[in-house]
C-alpha cells in the first residue's frame, strides 16, 4: 500500500537544465518585445495560437513526439522544464495545452498509425489544436457515470449527448470524447470508449460558458447524432476507462498544478506589505510540491501510471493555488482587471479563475476518493 505513494525523488537531467536557459532567454525576450503580458491562470485562459506556434518553431510543442512523426524525440523531463517555465512566466500557452500535455502522448500510446501520422506532426507545428471531452453535465468529475452514447452504425459511430466545461473547443480543430458504447457493468466502467470528433462537425454544437471577467474559454458541447468513423476510434472500443485513467496522470500531476499563480505570488513576495511568514509557508510548501510534481514525471517517463500520487500532487497543489491568493488578498491594493498595476490585475485575474481551481482535472472530492480507495478506507 505505501509503494503508491513511495515516490523516489526526481532528478532533471543536465541537457534539461541547458534547456531551462533557453526557454528563459526566449521569454524574457518576448516580454520585452511586447510578444504576452504575464497573465494567472495562463495555461487555462491564456490562448494565443499565434504564441503556441512560435514555441512550435522552436520545438517547444509535442516535445515527447517521436522524430518519425515530425517531433523533436525528446523526453518528459525536458518537456516538464519547459512547462514549468512558460507557466513561471505567465505565458499564454492555453491553446496548445490539451494537445501537447495528453493528446499527443494518448496518439503515441493508443492510436493506430494512420491516426499518429494524421494528427501528430499537426500538433508538433502548433497547426492541431485538441480539446478534451470528459465532464458531463450533472456527473461533473464522476466520469463513470458518462451518458453520451456512441451507437454503432453503417462505417462507425453517431453520438449523443453533451459535454461541459470544455476548455478551447472554439478554438480546436478536433475533440477527444469519453463515450458510452456498451453497458457500464457492476464496475460502471466498463462499456466506455474514446473518440475523436472533428470540429466544426455536423450533428455538433458549440455553446460558449462566459467566465466571471466575461471571457469565453470553457464551452458546452451537444453531439446529435454527430458521426464518427471507425478510423477515428483511438484505442479499444471498451478501453476507455484503462485509456482515461492513464492519460489523468498526465493532467493531474504537472507543473500547472501549483504554478498557475506563480506571477502573482512572485509580486506579493516582492511587497513591502507582504506577510514574510505566509511567503515563507508557501514557498516552502510550493518546493515540496514540485519535487512530488517531478517524481511524478519520473515514474511516467520510466512507463509506470501512478494515479494515485497524481491525484495527491494535484488536491495538494490546487488549495496550495488558494492560499496563494489569499495570501495576495491580504494586501493593500484592490484586485482590478483593467488596473496598470501589475499585482492588482493579476489578482483580479486569480480570484475571477480560483473557483475553477479545485474542479478543473478532476474536483479534489473525487481525487481524495481515488486516494482512499487505493488506501482500501473507501
Amino acid at each position: 500500500m505505501s509503494s503508491l505513494f513511495d515516490l523516489e525523488p526526481g532528478v532533471l537531467p543536465a541537457e534539461a537544465e541547458r534547456l531551462r536557459e533557453e526557454v528563459r532567454e526566449f521569454l524574457d525576450a518576448e516580454r520585452a518585445s511586447g510578444g504576452f503580458t504575464p497573465m494567472s491562470d495562463s495555461w487555462v485562459f491564456g490562448g494565443d495560437p499565434v504564441f503556441s506556434r512560435k514555441l512550435a518553431e522552436r520545438g517547444w510543442v509535442g516535445m515527447t513526439v517521436p522524430k518519425q512523426y515530425g517531433g523533436p524525440g525528446r523526453s518528459p523531463l525536458e518537456r516538464f522544464v519547459v512547462a514549468e517555465e512558460l507557466l513561471a512566466a505567465g505565458a499564454p500557452i492555453s491553446a496548445h495545452w490539451g494537445s501537447d500535455r495528453q493528446i499527443a502522448p494518448a496518439l503515441i500510446t493508443h492510436g493506430t498509425k494512420e491516426q499518429q501520422e494524421r494528427f501528430l506532426p499537426a500538433i508538433v507545428r502548433g497547426e492541431c489544436l485538441f480539446a478534451i471531452g470528459l465532464s458531463e453535465p450533472d456527473s461533473g468529475s464522476d466520469l463513470a457515470s458518462v451518458r453520451t452514447k456512441a451507437t454503432r452504425t453503417e462505417g462507425g459511430w453517431l453520438i449523443d449527448g453533451t459535454k461541459i466545461w470544455t476548455s478551447g473547443a472554439h478554438h480546436a480543430h478536433a475533440v477527444l470524447a469519453l463515450v458510452r458504447t456498451g453497458p457500464a457493468g457492476d464496475s460502471r466502467h466498463e462499456g466506455l470508449s474514446q473518440m475523436i470528433v472533428e470540429l466544426p462537425g455536423d450533428g455538433v454544437e458549440i455553446r460558449p460558458i462566459r467566465s466571471l471577467n466575461g471571457g469565453h474559454h470553457f464551452n458546452e458541447l451537444v453531439f446529435t447524432s454527430a458521426f464518427v468513423p471507425d478510423a477515428d476510434v483511438l484505442g479499444e472500443i471498451g478501453n476507455g476507462w484503462a485509456q482515461v485513467t492513464g492519460e489523468l496522470a498526465w493532467e493531474r500531476s504537472g507543473p500547472e498544478r501549483m504554478l498557475s499563480n506563480a506571477v502573482l505570488l512572485r509580486l506579493y513576495a516582492a511587497r513591502d506589505d507582504a506577510d514574510p511568514r505566509a511567503v515563507g509557508r508557501l514557498v516552502a510548501r510550493l518546493w515540496s510540491l514540485r519535487q512530488a510534481s517531478v517524481a511524478v514525471a519520473v515514474q511516467l517517463t520510466k512507463g509506470r501510471a501512478p494515479e494515485v500520487a497524481a491525484a495527491m500532487v494535484k488536491d495538494l497543489g490546487t488549495r496550495w493555488e488558494r492560499e496563494v491568493i489569499e495570501a495576495a488578498r491580504a494586501t493593500s491594493v484592490e484586485p482590478d482587471l483593467t488596473s496598470d498595476d501589475p499585482f492588482a490585475r493579476l489578482l483580479g485575474e486569480a480570484i475571477t479563475a480560483s473557483p475553477t481551481n479545485t474542479l478543473r482535472g478532476g474536483t479534489n472530492e473525487i481525487l481524495r476518493g481515488v486516494i482512499a480507495r487505493a488506501l482500501g478506507v473507501r
